[in-house]
């Protein structure tokens, strides 16, 4: 049978480094709350393993040898660099370092995307955060080319796939909205959809299903694809248009706080699905649970 050879430790060399600095195994010992014949058999096995001694008994003194001094040298350098990796790691679970890149859609992006970077500059100003913005498959290949770590999306415009893992839905109501002032709130009526496209709609580009929910409620003249006039990827650019306009804003309600939602006849009966995707089986940025308490806390009507 082989017997297995030994091999040196990280505790072994921090005990080189004590005693190169004591001189003394009893003094190095109670440092070390180690007992003294303890620490003799760490250095004498680290000293058979090396094949050379490591310290010459001068008088009442342990002294390096010049083996020993080029020993500690390399010695320090081990144990500085594992120190420094197991800090790494704490900061890691933390929050207070490393890279978190997350892939945000239209709908999420307009509520989470200023609170999350605001809230890692001013809580976690070591963590390095890369936004990306964009289309749903455009994210969805990013995250599988290990280009984002996960994705904030409407879930229903995302394809499903054995690869990806879905979390933490959040349900959003959408609705029209308009700016406070406009015609249309001045009726004393419900709003009927006819009312509405009378003035240019804007929307970000919408999943099939929140079409089919439109068209069910208010005929095919209410599908995307007719009815919206003016569409970008970024809900804050539609906000702002809407403010100053008579244009009416399809979104989720969140979205958008100051402006005036309108009750149409029927009642807007569509609902946003937005979640936490990543890939399976692919251990998670540390930062994501930052990203998650966020998503709890603001996505909510």
């Amino acid at each position: 049978m082989f017997s297995e050879a030994p091999s040196m430790t990280l505790v072994q060399l921090r005990h080189l480094i004590s005693l190169a600095q004591t001189g003394s195994f009893s003094q190095s010992a109670q440092a070390l709350h180690l007992t003294q014949p303890a620490l003799s058999r760490s250095i004498r096995a680290l000293e058979e393993e090396l094949g050379m001694p490591l310290f010459d008994r001068i008088g009442r003194r342990n002294e390096l040898t010049a083996f020993g001094r080029e020993v500690l040298e390399r010695a320090r350098h081990l144990v500085f660099e594992a120190d420094a990796l197991r800090d790494s790691g704490r900061q890691l679970r933390e929050g207070e370092g490393g890279l978190v890149r997350i892939g945000m859609g239209s709908g999420p992006g307009a509520m989470l995307m200023t609170p999350f970077l605001m809230h890692m500059a001013t809580r976690h100003p070591k963590v390095r955060v890369a936004v990306a913005r964009g289309g749903t498959d455009m994210l969805a290949q990013s995250l599988r080319d290990r280009l984002l770590d996960a994705l904030v999306v409407d879930v229903r415009s995302l394809r499903p796939a054995p690869d990806l893992a879905l979390g933490l839905v959040r349900e959003m109501r959408g609705t029209f909205m308009c700016r406070r002032g406009h015609p249309l709130t001045r009726l004393r009526k419900a709003v009927r959809f006819e009312a509405v496209q009378r003035y240019p709609i804007a929307s970000t580009p919408l999943s099939d299903e929140v079409a089919r929910t439109l068209v069910e409620a208010y005929g095919p003249e209410a599908h995307p694809a007719r009815c919206v006039t003016v569409q970008c990827e970024e809900v804050p650019s539609l906000v702002e248009v809407v403010r100053r306009s008579d244009a009416v804003l399809l979104a989720i309600r969140a979205a958008a706080a100051d402006l005036v939602e309108l009750k149409m006849d029927p009642p807007m009966d569509g609902v946003a699905r937005f979640g936490l995707v990543t890939l399976r089986r692919r251990t998670e940025a540390p930062a994501l649970g930052i990203l998650r308490s966020l998503m709890q806390e603001l996505m909510r009507d």
